[in-house]
């Protein structure tokens, strides 16, 4: 009995490295060996890097440089210490998926660039709309991105911006003075909210759009969730807002087919607009866009302007300058709001707003899906994997800006600290 013991505790001791090992390369013998065994034409190469466990992948590692020691850029210099530089690609396995991570600017420019190729996969279309314009690819694209920048981007357009939004920002900023201590992300978000509600649809403050502005809550929370639409989880709540939300949206927008009166909203330029044959966006165009258009911008905009105040009250040298050429402005202003041209002349503020934009970070990798293999420069990205592009990485790295850890609007005047990427 005692040797039988004694030798089923040897094999036991003896294959807990043998264990190790297969799980260790359990990923790379699932996924990477039949692409190197299975025939083709090319000569291209997996990128480098590592697959991790089954199931879990590099998780693990990913989390203890987000999430435990809070260093998120060391994830990618620890891949460039060991593979090396290459091309700015890594083979990896993130989030339930076989991954190519692209941390360098030319390759996540390529995968922009190749959308016919490269579609979106998060967030999940079901929630941004079928024909909105984060979910529909080549010509389609085109097509509807010129709708919408033509609206967005119209000079009318801009300079009707300024006047309403700050009534409400001015507003604020004197409510806040009296509260003397705020939550500045909740603050920011009640007034980036009002101004959407005025700027996207002409709705004031009130019950409908608290509605509203819930409803979009519900959709954000299940932006980052995983897409089982099972009752009780975030992703089956945020389909149901989204379904309220486009028939409170479907009745403004028949409402606003009767008015004779145009509001300039951005629901009236999208209702209005025609391309060079002469055709309209369908009311479900309309509808999809306004709702992917509000949910990429409701809480990035909070979220940058949160960061602003937090980079300005830790650079004082950066709130002096600010400071000064707001209040030159102001002087010649003489209590009037400042106008669209004003704002292109504060050369100064639109620095901060880069570097603010630039350190914040506020969606710090993007996720695309290969419909198809896809070659760039020497190395194969596989159909059906994910390509995470980490744009955070292209902020942050060294390379690319001059101590870019500090905030240094400065860097964008011209022949100053220009970034390099």
């Amino acid at each position: 009995m005692e040797i039988s013991i004694g030798v089923w505790l040897g094999l036991a001791l003896g294959g807990l490295p043998l264990l190790g090992l297969l799980l260790w390369w359990w990923n790379e013998l699932w996924f990477v060996l039949p692409l190197k065994l299975w025939p083709s034409t090319s000569i291209a190469k997996l990128p480098p890097g590592h697959m991790g466990f089954p199931f879990l992948g590099e998780m693990l590692t990913f989390l203890w440089y987000f999430k435990i020691i809070r260093r998120p850029d060391e994830f990618i210099n620890a891949k460039r210490r060991k593979h090396g530089d290459g091309v700015g690609m890594f083979r990896t396995h993130l989030f339930g998926k076989p991954s190519i991570i692209a941390c360098f600017p030319a390759v996540n420019k390529f995968v922009f660039q190749t959308d016919d190729i490269f579609m979106l996969e998060w967030p999940s279309v079901e929630l941004m709309g079928y024909t909105s314009l984060a979910a529909v690819h080549g010509k389609s694209h085109e097509r509807l991105r010129n709708f919408v920048t033509n609206v967005i981007n119209r000079p009318n357009s801009l300079r009707n911006i300024a006047p309403q939004v700050q009534p409400r920002m001015v507003a604020a900023l004197q409510s806040w003075a009296q509260k003397g201590r705020i939550n500045v992300y909740d603050e920011f978000n009640k007034v980036a909210f009002e101004n959407i509600g005025k700027l996207f649809a002409s709705l004031e403050p009130g019950p409908l759009l608290d509605t509203i502005d819930n409803l979009f809550d519900g959709i954000l929370k299940g932006v980052g969730a995983l897409p089982y639409n099972i009752p009780g989880t975030s992703f089956r709540h945020a389909s149901q807002c989204r379904k309220k939300l486009v028939a409170i949206f479907s009745v403004l927008l028949e409402k606003k087919k009767t008015q004779k009166e145009v509001t300039n909203d951005l629901m009236d330029g999208l209702m209005q607009i025609k391309d060079d044959e002469g055709n309209k966006l369908s009311d479900l165009e309309v509808i999809d866009n306004i709702v992917s258009l509000i949910v990429a911008g409701y809480a990035s905009t909070a979220i940058s302007s949160m960061w602003a105040v937090y980079y300005l009250a830790k650079y004082p040298n950066v709130l002096e300058k600010l400071r000064a050429e707001n209040m030159a402005l102001s002087q010649n202003k003489k209590g009037d709001h400042i106008t669209f041209e004003d704002i292109m002349k504060m050369k100064y503020t639109n620095k901060v707003v880069e570097e603010t934009i630039r350190m914040a970070n506020v969606a710090a990798f993007l996720f695309r899906k290969a419909n198809k293999e896809a070659e760039y420069k020497g190395y194969k990205i596989p159909k059906g994997w994910t390509v995470v592009l980490w744009v955070r990485y292209l902020h942050t790295n060294p390379e690319n800006f001059d101590d870019p850890m500090c905030f240094n609007p400065d860097r964008w005047s011209v022949g100053t600290c220009q970034p390099r990427c």
